[in-house]
């Protein structure tokens, strides 16, 4: 049999079907209640009622619905530490990192098609600690006084999206605040609807690590009070990722789980498509939200969008 990669394709036709997948994902995208890996199977369903090669399929994704173009791979063991001069002995697992065209969102599809159960056997297992040795202690305690540092005022209802062991919330609630934490990883049994909804979410390295950024957008609006702000932390790569030039940056870390790396552009367009403005304090701490909340005022006010 001859396969579909293999064919060549016109290009009106490649064009034509193109921007009727890019419709029909938004389209069902919108109207789907997601599961982490929905953007994922409904690629695959749509590929094939439209007879798209499965080439085409891994050069969209879920941001701005463009084309984009195999970047370069990595060895699966690169990881952050190498910033510190630390690096792990060669996998010989090669991974694929795509770059988008337009807006500029760089992701490892193969890695982001895994189940989660592969995420807990490769990436969060016993050895993480290992490429990220301030996860457990140094990142909560140091986020939980900036936090305290940015507002004033702890009666606002806060919730810690992807908190691991709660320890940020735990010491929060220790200086009286109404903290709370929620991982997906952690909390398996916890349904998301029944959190409730909080005026500031923080998701202090987060992004980089989900395979959806468009179901993790939608789970944080679906907590966000009516005046509410998300403040969260993940590092963009203006300058860093660039079209022919090799994936160096040392935040594109597969066995961190950094699979989804953004630039301000593309940070930007994920926000944007559910109705919230970015603004960046950072080239790695930002806040996005509807309207600003009148007791983050301080904060946004002097900040450039």
């Amino acid at each position: 049999s001859v396969s579909p990669c293999s064919i060549s394709w016109p290009e009106h036709k490649i064009v034509r079907h193109s921007f009727v997948f890019r419709v029909l994902l938004i389209f069902l995208e919108e109207k789907c209640q997601r599961s982490q890996f929905c953007s994922i199977f409904l690629r695959s369903v749509l590929g094939r009622v439209l007879n798209l090669p499965k080439c085409w399929l891994t050069k969209f994704h879920a941001l701005c619905l463009s084309t984009s173009r195999f970047h370069d791979a990595v060895d699966f063991n690169k990881s952050c530490e190498e910033a510190r001069g630390q690096f792990l002995e060669s996998s010989g697992l090669q991974v694929k990192y795509f770059l988008c065209d337009t807006c500029g969102f760089c992701f490892a599809p193969e890695i982001a098609a895994w189940e989660k159960s592969k995420f807990e056997e490769k990436i969060y297992n016993d050895d993480y600690l290992a490429v990220d040795p301030e996860y457990v202690e140094t990142r909560p305690l140091a986020n939980a006084d900036l936090i305290c540092r940015c507002f004033s005022s702890n009666s606002i209802r806060h919730l810690d999206y992807g908190g691991g062991s709660g320890l940020l919330s735990q010491t929060l609630r220790n200086r009286g605040w109404d903290s709370h934490s929620y991982d997906p990883f952690v909390d398996e049994d916890l349904k998301i609807d029944t959190l409730g909804k909080f005026e500031l979410l923080t998701a202090f390295e987060v992004f980089e690590h989900v395979p959806d950024v468009n179901n993790l957008v939608i789970e944080l609006v679906s907590l966000m009070a009516t005046e509410s702000m998300i403040l969260f932390s993940t590092l963009v790569s203006d300058g860093e990722i660039l079209p022919k030039k090799p994936l160096s940056w040392w935040y594109a870390a597969p066995r961190n789980g950094h699979i989804s790396l953004f630039s301000t552009g593309s940070l930007r367009v994920a926000l944007m498509r559910h109705g919230l403005t970015l603004v960046s304090f950072s080239p790695g701490l930002h806040a996005a939200f509807r309207n600003v909340p009148s007791w983050a005022q301080h904060l946004i006010q002097t900040q450039p969008h």
